[in-house]
C-alpha cells in the first residue's frame, strides 16, 4: 500500500462536477460507517442524524482569494499569475506563465492601475513578485481592494469552464474568514447557516482552525513509490478557543469530527502524544497514508477525491484502502458527483 497505483480507480469524465448544486446542503451524502458492511446514501441535510450531543465539528475557516491575474508585459506579451502565498506586504510567491519570459526586473501591468515586478526566479514556474500602484499611493488596503476586482477565482483545473461571478460566493464556505487560500476546503462547501444552526441546537459544537490551502492541492503525485513524495507545506493557525473546545470534547468523551482533509492534517499536525491540544501556528507538510494511527480525529466529512491523490491516501488511512476503493466504485455506479463541486462522504 505504499505505491501510487494502489489508489487508482476508474472515473468517467461525466462524474466530475462542473457546477455546484443549490442549495448547498442538497448535495448527496454517502455515509461510510466502519462498523457496518454497507454504506448509506442520503443528502447532506441529513448529516445531523449521524452526529451526537457533545461531538465537535472542526472547520477550516480560510478564505479563498481571487488569486488568478491576467496582465501583459510592457512589450505586449500576455501573462498569467497565480498568487500562492504572501511572503511580505505586497510581495507574493506566484506561479507564472509563460515563466521563461518573466526574468528578474520584468514588469507586468494589469488593468486597474497596478503592476507587478519580478524580484526572483524560482523553479517550476515560480516567481517572487512585488505589486505597486501605477499612479496612486501603494498600500496594502489598496492592493486588496484592487485584487478583489481584478482577480479571478482560481477554480481547479478539472473544472473545464471559466469562472463566473457566482463562483466568487459558491467556491467559498459560508464561514470563510481569514483570506489566504488558492483553493477552497471543499468539504465545507455543503454547509449552510441553517444547517449549522440545526447542529448547534442538537448540542454539536463547532470549532475553527485556519489552514491556507496552497497549490499542493492540485499537484499530482508523480512518483510510484510514495516514500519519495514530498508534500508542499501549508500555513496553519489553531487558537486557544479552539484548543479549549477540543480538550473539553476529549474530556467528555465526544468525537472530534474534521470537516475536510485540511482540518484533518492540521489537527494531526498539532495534537500531542496524549491526545491533547494547545494553541499554535506553523507550517505542515504532513503526508497521511496507510498505515497511519490517528491521534486527533475520530471521524471526518470529505468530498470524493482524484485517483492516486494524497487525499485518497488520507481517506484510506481512516477507512481502509479496500473499503474506500469499493465505496468509490459504488459511488461511480450510483452517479455521485466527484471533486470540488461534487457530493460528500461521512466516515464514522
Amino acid at each position: 500500500m505504499d505505491k501510487r497505483s494502489d489508489y487508482l480507480y476508474h472515473l468517467p469524465e461525466d462524474r466530475i462536477a462542473q457546477q455546484a448544486v443549490e442549495p448547498r446542503d442538497a448535495s448527496r451524502l454517502l455515509v461510510l460507517d466502519r462498523s457496518r458492511p454497507n454504506n448509506q446514501h442520503l443528502h447532506f441535510r441529513d448529516l445531523p442524524g449521524f452526529l451526537n450531543f457533545g461531538d465537535t465539528l472542526v472547520f477550516n475557516n480560510t478564505r479563498v482569494i481571487p488569486a488568478r491575474l491576467h496582465g501583459h508585459r510592457e512589450t505586449g506579451g500576455q501573462v498569467e499569475l497565480l498568487l500562492l502565498e504572501e511572503t511580505a506586504p505586497l510581495t507574493w510567491d506566484c506561479l507564472a506563465r509563460p515563466a521563461k519570459r518573466l526574468k528578474s526586473d520584468t514588469r507586468v501591468r494589469f488593468n486597474g492601475g497596478w503592476s507587478a515586478t519580478i524580484l526572483e526566479e524560482g523553479d517550476a514556474g515560480r516567481r517572487l513578485v512585488r505589486f505597486s500602484a501605477d499612479e496612486t499611493e501603494t498600500t496594502v488596503d489598496g492592493f486588496w481592494a484592487w485584487l478583489n476586482g481584478a482577480g479571478a477565482v482560481p477554480l481547479p483545473p478539472y473544472i473545464h469552464r471559466a469562472p463566473v461571478d457566482h463562483d466568487r460566493d459558491r467556491y467559498q464556505t459560508v464561514y470563510a474568514k481569514h483570506k489566504g487560500s488558492v483553493a477552497a476546503p471543499t468539504a465545507g462547501l455543503h454547509f449552510t447557516p441553517e444547517l449549522l444552526e440545526t447542529l448547534r441546537d442538537k448540542g454539536v459544537d463547532t470549532a475553527y482552525l485556519t489552514l491556507h490551502v496552497g497549490i499542493g492541492t492540485f499537484r499530482p503525485v508523480e512518483v510510484e513509490n510514495l516514500a519519495n513524495h514530498r508534500m508542499d507545506e501549508e500555513r496553519y493557525t489553531i487558537d486557544q478557543a479552539t484548543t479549549d473546545q477540543l480538550n473539553a470534547t476529549r474530556a467528555r468523551g465526544g468525537r472530534i469530527i474534521a470537516v475536510g482533509t485540511t482540518s484533518v492534517r492540521t489537527l494531526e499536525s498539532v495534537v500531542h502524544e496524549d491526545g491533547s491540544f494547545a494553541s499554535t501556528s506553523g507550517r505542515t507538510g504532513l503526508f497521511i497514508r496507510p498505515p497511519y494511527t490517528f491521534k486527533a480525529v475520530d471521524a471526518m466529512v470529505t468530498n470524493f477525491h482524484l485517483p492516486g491523490s494524497t487525499l485518497m491516501m488520507l481517506v484510506s488511512s481512516l477507512a481502509g484502502r479496500e473499503r474506500v476503493l469499493a465505496t468509490y466504485e459504488e459511488a461511480v455506479e450510483m452517479n455521485y458527483r466527484f471533486f470540488s463541486y461534487g457530493d460528500a462522504m461521512l466516515i464514522v
